[in-house]
């Protein structure tokens, strides 16, 4: 087999900081036969040995243990049983750090070029590894089963991780090279946790077949952000996801592609297609709301059991409901049901909470559930109701609602409150819908709500504007003011990136955009302006200021170029890292205020993948016809693109900004994609199709090139499914547009 650049079996990479070369094996779940003969199907586990031939001065890894036979020759095992996805090989002159917990041998290894960047940050690593390892130990029941544990971050990798037994693949832009956010550092620790966790949910008891992959993946993803947030320094895991990945889920469960978080596949093909974000994020909502059913220790007991039954082997979803329901604490939840209508139906409810008062007291209370017409299942819920007021009183209910109208009589005689809050506390997976009193409120009131409040009701927001029922400018509005305050770094992240990338380029009026754009950056600076040295908070506001202005000269002046000037000191006693000042070259790209030659010249002095990737997306940024015509060829004509140059290329080329010159290029991608799917592998083409499809140009003449492209009777049922979900969701903003023309 050939190598690859595109994460499609062994992958091969040059790295231009030292011309070394790198390899490693990426079986993903239908690649190992890339890699090494073998039936690939996770049934079929047995032990592995390889033997490999590598340059003198390169070392081995792999799912088992590596011994040098000789000058340039390794072994890899005997390895305990394993499926075939689950086995890879890597092997180059990795820089290797090495540390020991409980009789097993931790690993840290990247590329040399990378070696001062990780030496960094190998205490903290370290450190979360262990605190992982232990805690899967007391919640599986069974300690760590192999004696080494090492964790690769793999240059030019499409995927967060891929959580091999033995051998973690992680995405090389978790070594932070450059200023890092405690933020962004809880994530990393989270995508840590996940491949550990799956050192038991996958490594040690296997899915006998594709259609149970979901299992493992839904429990590493809620495990992860739990565990981080309970043993390790991150505290704030559940508020990110309740601020970030959940909305993912609720976005792909209410497109057409939407499934069951439990997947009906026939083959490897079609599991791939569904172990998307539903599986993971609607998935771990799921297993959040079992375990406010039957409570922690019923769901640590289950799970005890089901790795109890089926270590070194294989078993099925069916499995793990019967070691659930032999669990002390489960009775009186029908399992078989809960599991239909939370695990193998799809799409998301709707709930509101009606209120009725008289005198300042509450007379009545009743929930509503509505489901879509497309997929009407009403789900039971165990959730918490808020009541809060300008004065400070507040009062919480847990309630179990079913059907589609619950009273809750535990709300009748309190006192009528400014801010109704259902979901309090994010334990159940629901559209919420505020009622126009709480939205009124919302600025008075949502900084005192706490942090997991506040990201659920910041993605229930986004959830309105989205489907129309929340203006975007008044969404944008809020922003502004929560700027000024708000002090959780994965809110502030989070909420900033949607309220530009979503809310103000796809779902505002284009017209509306600069004025709504500026009040943010405004709030921005406002914040800056007092925020010292030091403070978290920095980094994040910064970057969100670099997106959202348009004040060329404040852009160059940081950035210190056109008068030959040093570059003024940044905010916050903030440091121009490379990653800062490419980010402030691609909005001065943009805005038509740096050329082709500051990009060469910036290129020249900063040399390393991260600098290849930086002038890659402000080369494709270019507002100049021949520039883009050259980065379209290059996205489309070329066999030799890496997933990162790709990537960047597509991630460089639409913008707002500049949406009449790209205006003939969103025909081009609906026609031209067909021949694309013929170079690139499936993975690739997913990242192709995502981050270039035209999601700004929310116009009639879009949908009518899309809907021409999902004619062609022969697409790909991977290209065809990409397609229809996102033109979807152009067509959903293409109508909160329309309304808001119409208001």
């Amino acid at each position: 087999m050939r190598y690859s650049r595109s994460n499609e079996g062994l992958h091969r990479y040059t790295d231009p900081a030292d011309g070394e070369v790198y390899v490693y094996g990426f079986p993903y779940v239908d690649q190992a036969p890339r890699i090494f003969a073998c039936f690939d199907q996770p049934d079929l586990k047995a032990p592995f040995t390889f033997d490999i031939t590598v340059p003198a001065h390169w070392r081995v890894l792999a799912t088992g243990e590596t011994t040098e036979t000789g000058p340039g020759h390794w072994r890899a095992g005997p390895t305990a049983p394993q499926a075939t996805y689950l086995t890879t090989v890597a092997a180059g002159p990795y820089a290797s750090y090495h540390a020991q917990h409980r009789g097993t041998r931790l690993g840290l290894h990247c590329r040399a070029s990378l070696a001062d960047a990780l030496k960094d940050d190998l205490g903290e690593l370290f450190e979360v590894t262990r605190q992982c390892l232990d805690e899967g130990h007391r919640l599986f029941g069974s300690p760590y089963h192999l004696p080494a544990f090492d964790q690769l971050f793999a240059p030019e990798f499409s995927v967060l991780s891929l959580d091999h037994p033995g051998l973690v693949l992680l995405r090389e832009s978790y070594v932070f090279s450059s200023g890092a956010t405690d933020s962004e550092r809880e994530t990393r620790a989270v995508v840590l946790a996940h491949g550990i966790s799956l050192m038991w949910m996958a490594g040690l008891v296997t899915s006998a077949w594709w259609d149970d992959l979901w299992l493992g993946q839904t429990f590493a993803d809620y495990l992860a952000h739990r565990v981080t947030s309970e043993v390790t320094r991150f505290t704030g895991p559940p508020t990110t996801f309740a601020a970030r990945r959940k909305g993912q889920a609720y976005a792909a469960d209410q497109r057409p592609s939407t499934h069951p978080v439990s997947l009906q596949a026939r083959d490897v093909a079609s599991a791939l297609l569904d172990l998307d974000r539903i599986s993971y994020f609607k998935g771990h909502s799921a297993l959040r709301q079992l375990a406010t059913v039957i409570g922690d220790e019923a769901l640590r007991a289950g799970l005890r059991t089901y790795v109890e039954r089926h270590a070194y082997s294989t078993a099925t979803y069916r499995d793990f409901l019967d070691a659930l329901g032999s669990a002390p604490g489960e009775a009186g939840l029908d399992l078989d049901r809960w599991s239909d209508l939370w695990l193998t139906s799809a799409n998301v409810n709707t709930l509101r909470l009606e209120l009725t008062t008289r005198d300042g007291t509450i007379t009545s209370a009743t929930v509503h559930q509505s489901a879509p017409d497309s997929h009407p299942v009403l789900r039971p819920h165990t959730l918490g109701i808020g009541l809060y007021t300008a004065d400070g009183r507040t009062a919480l209910v847990r309630a179990a609602i079913d059907g589609d109208r619950t009273a809750i009589p535990d709300l009748v005689g309190l006192p009528a409150p400014e801010l109704a809050l259902l979901n309090d506390g994010d334990l159940t997976y629901a559209k919420i819908r505020l009622d126009e009193r709480s939205l009124a409120a919302l600025p008075a009131l949502l900084p005192a709500l706490s942090p997991i409040n506040r990201a659920m009701v910041w993605a229930s927001l986004l959830l309105a504007v989205q489907d129309g029922a929340h203006p975007a400018e008044e969404h944008l509005s809020l922003v502004a003011v929560m700027v000024a305050v708000e002090p959780e770094l994965p809110i502030l992240t989070e909420v900033l990136e949607q309220a530009r990338f979503d809310v103000a380029d796809r779902f505002l009026l284009p017209a509306r955009r600069p004025a709504a754009l500026a009040r943010v950056a405004a709030a921005l600076r406002e914040r800056l302006a007092r925020t010292g040295a030091g403070d978290q908070t920095a980094l994040t506001l910064f970057r969100a200021l670099v997106d959202f202005t348009d004040d060329t000269a404040e852009l160059r002046r940081w950035l210190g170029t056109g008068s030959g000037a040093p570059a003024a000191p940044l905010p916050a006693g903030l440091h121009l890292s490379s990653d800062l000042a490419w980010r402030i070259r691609l909005r001065l790209t943009v805005l038509g205020a740096l050329g082709p030659r500051e990009l060469t010249a910036a290129h020249a002095a900063d040399v390393g993948s991260g600098a290849d990737e930086g002038v890659a997306k402000c080369r494709a940024a270019l507002p100049d016809p021949a520039a883009k015509e050259a980065a379209w060829q290059r996205l489309f004509s070329s066999e030799e693109v890496s997933n990162y140059e790709l990537l960047a290329l597509a991630d460089g080329f639409w913008h707002p900004e500049q949406a009449a010159l790209t205006a003939p290029y969103v025909e081009r991608f609906f026609t031209e994609l067909p021949a694309a799917a013929a170079h690139y592998g499936d993975l690739t083409l997913d990242l192709l199709i995502k981050h270039l499809y035209p999601r700004h140009a929310a116009a009639p003449e879009t949908l009518t090139a899309a809907e021409n492209l999902l004619a062609h009777p022969a697409l790909p049922a991977a290209l065809r499914r990409a397609v229809n979900d996102l033109t979807y969701d152009l067509s959903r903003a293409l109508e909160v547009r329309r309304s808001a023309e119409e208001s």
